[in-house]
Protein backbone atom coordinates (compact mmCIF):
# COMPACT_ATOMS: atom_id res chain seq x y z
CA UNK A 1 0.00 0.00 0.00
CA UNK A 2 2.86 2.29 0.79
CA UNK A 3 4.41 1.72 -2.58
CA UNK A 4 1.12 2.42 -4.19
CA UNK A 5 0.73 5.75 -2.26
CA UNK A 6 4.12 6.88 -3.15
CA UNK A 7 3.92 5.85 -6.98
CA UNK A 8 0.91 8.37 -7.22
CA UNK A 9 2.10 11.01 -5.47
CA UNK A 10 5.03 10.82 -7.46
CA UNK A 11 2.74 10.79 -10.27
CA UNK A 12 0.92 13.92 -9.24
CA UNK A 13 3.49 15.81 -8.59
CA UNK A 14 5.11 15.49 -12.35
CA UNK A 15 1.39 16.26 -13.84
CA UNK A 16 1.73 19.49 -11.56
CA UNK A 17 4.87 20.47 -13.00
CA UNK A 18 4.24 19.04 -16.31
CA UNK A 19 0.93 21.99 -16.16
CA UNK A 20 2.71 24.65 -14.41
CA UNK A 21 5.32 24.76 -17.12
CA UNK A 22 2.94 24.68 -19.73
CA UNK A 23 0.46 27.08 -18.76
CA UNK A 24 3.44 29.52 -17.44
CA UNK A 25 5.09 29.62 -20.99
CA UNK A 26 1.21 29.89 -22.11
CA UNK A 27 1.33 26.87 -24.16
CA UNK A 28 -1.76 26.23 -22.25
CA UNK A 29 -4.02 29.19 -23.49
CA UNK A 30 -5.33 31.49 -20.44
CA UNK A 31 -8.89 31.07 -19.98
CA UNK A 32 -8.81 27.14 -21.32
CA UNK A 33 -11.02 24.53 -19.76
CA UNK A 34 -9.17 21.93 -18.66
CA UNK A 35 -10.91 18.74 -17.73
CA UNK A 36 -9.33 15.67 -15.73
CA UNK A 37 -10.57 13.11 -18.55
CA UNK A 38 -8.88 15.37 -21.17
CA UNK A 39 -5.80 15.46 -19.27
CA UNK A 40 -5.77 11.86 -18.70
CA UNK A 41 -6.11 11.03 -22.36
CA UNK A 42 -3.47 12.97 -23.34
CA UNK A 43 -0.92 12.14 -20.28
CA UNK A 44 -1.80 8.00 -20.48
CA UNK A 45 -2.76 8.34 -17.12
CA UNK A 46 -6.22 7.73 -14.99
CA UNK A 47 -8.47 10.46 -13.60
CA UNK A 48 -7.47 10.39 -10.36
CA UNK A 49 -4.12 11.36 -10.04
CA UNK A 50 -4.90 14.40 -12.78
CA UNK A 51 -8.32 15.36 -10.46
CA UNK A 52 -5.73 15.76 -7.55
CA UNK A 53 -3.09 17.83 -9.27
CA UNK A 54 -6.09 19.97 -10.20
CA UNK A 55 -6.76 20.42 -6.99
CA UNK A 56 -2.90 21.53 -6.00
CA UNK A 57 -2.58 24.02 -8.89
CA UNK A 58 -5.97 25.20 -8.13
CA UNK A 59 -3.68 26.08 -4.54
CA UNK A 60 -1.20 27.74 -5.76
CA UNK A 61 -3.01 30.01 -8.56
CA UNK A 62 -2.15 27.82 -11.84
CA UNK A 63 -5.84 27.30 -11.97
CA UNK A 64 -9.14 28.81 -11.15
CA UNK A 65 -12.04 26.18 -9.89
CA UNK A 66 -15.35 27.51 -10.96
CA UNK A 67 -18.27 25.73 -8.48
CA UNK A 68 -20.10 23.14 -10.94
CA UNK A 69 -17.98 24.41 -14.33
CA UNK A 70 -14.68 22.64 -13.63
CA UNK A 71 -10.80 24.02 -13.61
CA UNK A 72 -9.74 26.77 -15.75
CA UNK A 73 -6.18 28.74 -16.81
CA UNK A 74 -6.04 32.60 -15.16
CA UNK A 75 -6.68 35.10 -17.53
CA UNK A 76 -4.27 36.78 -19.18
CA UNK A 77 -2.35 39.01 -16.73
CA UNK A 78 -1.58 36.46 -13.78
CA UNK A 79 2.12 36.38 -13.43
CA UNK A 80 2.85 33.08 -13.68
CA UNK A 81 6.28 31.22 -13.55
CA UNK A 82 7.39 27.65 -14.82
CA UNK A 83 7.77 25.52 -11.94
CA UNK A 84 11.54 25.28 -11.97
CA UNK A 85 11.90 28.96 -11.72
CA UNK A 86 9.29 29.44 -8.80
CA UNK A 87 11.52 28.60 -5.67
CA UNK A 88 14.33 30.47 -6.70
CA UNK A 89 12.62 33.84 -7.44
CA UNK A 90 10.47 32.86 -4.05
CA UNK A 91 13.14 33.28 -2.21
CA UNK A 92 14.77 36.28 -3.73
CA UNK A 93 12.03 38.11 -2.82
CA UNK A 94 12.31 36.73 0.38
CA UNK A 95 15.03 38.45 0.94
CA UNK A 96 14.18 41.54 -0.63
CA UNK A 97 11.48 41.96 1.64
CA UNK A 98 13.62 40.86 5.11
CA UNK A 99 16.25 43.82 3.82
CA UNK A 100 13.66 46.17 2.95
CA UNK A 101 11.96 45.63 6.47
CA UNK A 102 15.01 45.74 8.07
CA UNK A 103 16.14 49.21 6.72
CA UNK A 104 12.52 50.85 7.17
CA UNK A 105 12.14 51.26 3.23
CA UNK A 106 8.64 49.48 3.94
CA UNK A 107 6.52 50.40 6.41
CA UNK A 108 5.12 48.15 9.61
CA UNK A 109 1.81 48.59 8.47
CA UNK A 110 1.22 46.85 4.48
CA UNK A 111 -1.47 45.79 2.15
CA UNK A 112 -1.74 43.07 0.24
CA UNK A 113 -1.67 45.34 -2.78
CA UNK A 114 1.18 47.33 -1.91
CA UNK A 115 3.13 43.97 -1.54
CA UNK A 116 2.27 42.64 -5.07
CA UNK A 117 2.58 45.94 -6.82
CA UNK A 118 5.75 46.75 -4.73
CA UNK A 119 7.56 43.21 -5.44
CA UNK A 120 5.92 41.89 -8.17
CA UNK A 121 4.13 38.80 -7.40
CA UNK A 122 0.99 37.03 -8.30
CA UNK A 123 -1.57 36.38 -5.44
CA UNK A 124 -0.50 32.90 -5.37
CA UNK A 125 2.88 33.60 -5.05
CA UNK A 126 2.24 36.06 -2.45
CA UNK A 127 0.25 33.83 -0.75
CA UNK A 128 3.23 31.82 -0.36
CA UNK A 129 5.72 34.23 1.01
CA UNK A 130 2.83 35.42 3.36
CA UNK A 131 2.50 31.75 4.77
CA UNK A 132 6.63 31.96 4.90
CA UNK A 133 6.94 35.07 6.87
CA UNK A 134 3.71 34.22 9.26
CA UNK A 135 5.06 30.75 10.38
CA UNK A 136 8.60 33.15 11.16
CA UNK A 137 6.59 35.28 13.06
CA UNK A 138 7.34 38.39 11.74
CA UNK A 139 3.93 39.30 9.95
CA UNK A 140 0.35 39.03 11.28
CA UNK A 141 -2.87 39.81 9.91
CA UNK A 142 -4.10 42.84 10.98
CA UNK A 143 -7.92 42.94 12.35
CA UNK A 144 -10.10 43.90 9.99
CA UNK A 145 -7.92 44.74 6.94
CA UNK A 146 -4.06 44.67 5.71
CA UNK A 147 -0.99 43.06 7.13
CA UNK A 148 1.26 44.38 10.39
CA UNK A 149 4.74 43.54 10.54
CA UNK A 150 5.60 42.72 14.09
CA UNK A 151 8.72 43.87 15.87
CA UNK A 152 12.18 42.68 14.79
CA UNK A 153 15.69 43.33 15.72
CA UNK A 154 17.05 46.48 13.97
CA UNK A 155 20.69 46.95 15.12
CA UNK A 156 23.53 45.15 16.21
CA UNK A 157 23.70 46.14 19.88
CA UNK A 158 20.15 44.60 20.09
CA UNK A 159 21.20 41.51 18.38
CA UNK A 160 24.22 41.24 21.26
CA UNK A 161 21.91 41.77 23.97
CA UNK A 162 19.84 38.62 22.89
CA UNK A 163 23.08 36.73 23.07
CA UNK A 164 23.30 37.91 26.83
CA UNK A 165 19.82 36.76 27.65
CA UNK A 166 20.74 33.43 26.33
CA UNK A 167 23.61 33.07 27.81
CA UNK A 168 21.59 33.08 31.28
CA UNK A 169 19.45 30.68 29.83
CA UNK A 170 20.30 28.02 28.12
CA UNK A 171 23.20 26.91 30.01
CA UNK A 172 20.39 27.28 33.49
CA UNK A 173 18.17 24.66 31.30
CA UNK A 174 20.81 22.56 30.95
CA UNK A 175 20.51 22.21 35.34
CA UNK A 176 16.44 21.93 35.40
CA UNK A 177 15.50 18.65 37.46
CA UNK A 178 14.68 15.97 35.35
CA UNK A 179 16.65 16.93 32.17
CA UNK A 180 16.18 14.48 28.97
CA UNK A 181 17.35 15.30 25.64
CA UNK A 182 15.67 13.80 22.91
CA UNK A 183 17.94 11.29 21.33
CA UNK A 184 16.47 11.08 18.28
CA UNK A 185 16.61 15.15 17.68
CA UNK A 186 20.17 14.97 19.06
CA UNK A 187 21.19 12.34 16.37
CA UNK A 188 19.65 14.61 13.37
CA UNK A 189 21.27 17.39 15.02
CA UNK A 190 24.80 15.52 14.76
CA UNK A 191 24.09 14.11 11.46
CA UNK A 192 23.70 18.20 10.61
CA UNK A 193 26.55 19.69 12.31
CA UNK A 194 28.82 16.32 10.70
CA UNK A 195 27.74 17.51 7.09
CA UNK A 196 28.66 21.54 7.77
CA UNK A 197 32.07 20.23 9.46
CA UNK A 198 32.06 18.27 5.23
CA UNK A 199 31.89 21.83 3.43
CA UNK A 200 27.78 22.01 3.88
CA UNK A 201 28.51 25.91 5.73
CA UNK A 202 29.43 26.90 1.93
CA UNK A 203 26.20 25.53 -0.02
CA UNK A 204 23.67 25.62 2.95
CA UNK A 205 21.55 28.64 2.14
CA UNK A 206 21.41 31.60 5.05
CA UNK A 207 17.34 30.08 5.96
CA UNK A 208 19.29 26.71 6.56
CA UNK A 209 22.20 27.83 8.26
CA UNK A 210 19.69 29.87 10.65
CA UNK A 211 17.53 27.01 10.70
CA UNK A 212 20.24 24.75 11.79
CA UNK A 213 21.37 26.88 15.04
CA UNK A 214 17.72 27.41 15.96
CA UNK A 215 17.01 23.63 16.10
CA UNK A 216 20.16 23.16 17.95
CA UNK A 217 19.74 25.23 20.48
CA UNK A 218 15.87 24.74 20.63
CA UNK A 219 16.99 21.23 21.31
CA UNK A 220 19.46 21.14 24.19
CA UNK A 221 16.36 24.08 25.99
CA UNK A 222 13.77 21.76 24.98
CA UNK A 223 15.80 18.85 27.25
CA UNK A 224 14.40 20.86 30.62
CA UNK A 225 11.07 20.12 30.40
CA UNK A 226 10.06 23.31 31.31
CA UNK A 227 8.32 24.97 28.92
CA UNK A 228 9.09 28.24 29.56
CA UNK A 229 12.27 28.31 28.73
CA UNK A 230 11.79 26.85 25.10
CA UNK A 231 8.64 29.88 25.00
CA UNK A 232 11.57 32.77 25.75
CA UNK A 233 13.69 31.28 23.44
CA UNK A 234 11.40 30.71 20.43
CA UNK A 235 10.43 34.59 21.16
CA UNK A 236 13.99 35.68 21.03
CA UNK A 237 14.91 33.29 17.49
CA UNK A 238 11.89 34.95 16.07
CA UNK A 239 13.36 38.92 16.56
CA UNK A 240 16.52 38.21 15.70
CA UNK A 241 16.05 36.66 12.43
CA UNK A 242 16.09 38.87 9.91
CA UNK A 243 19.24 40.48 11.44
CA UNK A 244 21.04 37.25 11.43
CA UNK A 245 21.03 36.96 7.83
CA UNK A 246 22.78 39.44 7.25
CA UNK A 247 25.95 38.10 9.12
CA UNK A 248 26.07 35.07 6.97
CA UNK A 249 27.11 37.12 3.73
CA UNK A 250 30.49 36.73 5.00
CA UNK A 251 33.15 34.42 6.98
CA UNK A 252 30.97 30.99 6.81
CA UNK A 253 34.17 29.46 8.31
CA UNK A 254 32.98 30.00 11.82
CA UNK A 255 30.26 27.74 11.40
CA UNK A 256 32.67 24.84 11.19
CA UNK A 257 33.55 26.31 14.53
CA UNK A 258 30.83 26.70 15.82
CA UNK A 259 29.89 22.39 14.65
CA UNK A 260 32.76 21.58 16.32
CA UNK A 261 31.72 23.02 19.59
CA UNK A 262 27.77 21.99 18.62
CA UNK A 263 29.44 18.28 18.72
CA UNK A 264 31.09 18.56 22.12
CA UNK A 265 28.17 20.19 24.01
CA UNK A 266 26.26 17.34 22.64
CA UNK A 267 29.02 14.81 23.66
CA UNK A 268 28.82 16.22 27.29
CA UNK A 269 24.85 15.85 27.95
CA UNK A 270 25.05 12.38 25.83
CA UNK A 271 27.40 11.63 28.73
CA UNK A 272 25.67 12.54 31.64
CA UNK A 273 27.83 15.86 32.61
CA UNK A 274 25.30 18.69 32.45
CA UNK A 275 26.97 21.24 34.39
CA UNK A 276 30.17 20.35 31.78
CA UNK A 277 27.94 21.21 28.93
CA UNK A 278 26.29 24.64 30.62
CA UNK A 279 29.54 25.47 30.88
CA UNK A 280 30.72 24.84 27.36
CA UNK A 281 27.05 26.59 26.14
CA UNK A 282 27.98 29.44 27.70
CA UNK A 283 31.42 29.68 26.45
CA UNK A 284 30.17 28.90 23.33
CA UNK A 285 27.47 32.00 22.66
CA UNK A 286 30.36 34.21 24.24
CA UNK A 287 31.89 33.33 21.07
CA UNK A 288 29.67 33.64 18.83
CA UNK A 289 29.08 37.20 20.42
CA UNK A 290 32.80 38.16 19.60
CA UNK A 291 32.37 36.95 16.15
CA UNK A 292 29.62 39.44 15.83
CA UNK A 293 32.11 42.47 16.55
CA UNK A 294 33.89 42.72 12.74
CA UNK A 295 30.58 42.47 11.38
CA UNK A 296 29.17 45.34 12.93
CA UNK A 297 28.78 47.40 9.68
CA UNK A 298 27.23 44.72 7.71
CA UNK A 299 24.80 44.18 10.49
CA UNK A 300 23.87 47.92 10.21
CA UNK A 301 23.96 47.35 6.64
CA UNK A 302 26.25 49.84 6.11
CA UNK A 303 28.27 49.13 2.20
Amino acid sequence: MKTVTARRKRLVSTIVVSLQNEIASGKIAAGTHLTTQAVADLLRVSRFPVAEAFRELSETGYLLHRKNRGYFVPLTGTSLRPADNVAGFLDEIYFKIAEDRLSGAIPEKVSRGYLRSRYGVSQSELNQLLNRIGKEGWIEERPGYGLNFSEILTTPEALVKTYRVRMALEPASLLEPGYELDRDAALECRATEELILNGGHETMSPDDLYDRGVRFHELIVGGSNNKFFLVALHQINSLRRLLAYRSMTTNRERYREQAIEHLRILDEIEAGRNEAAAILLRKHLETVVRNLEPLKDILAGKP
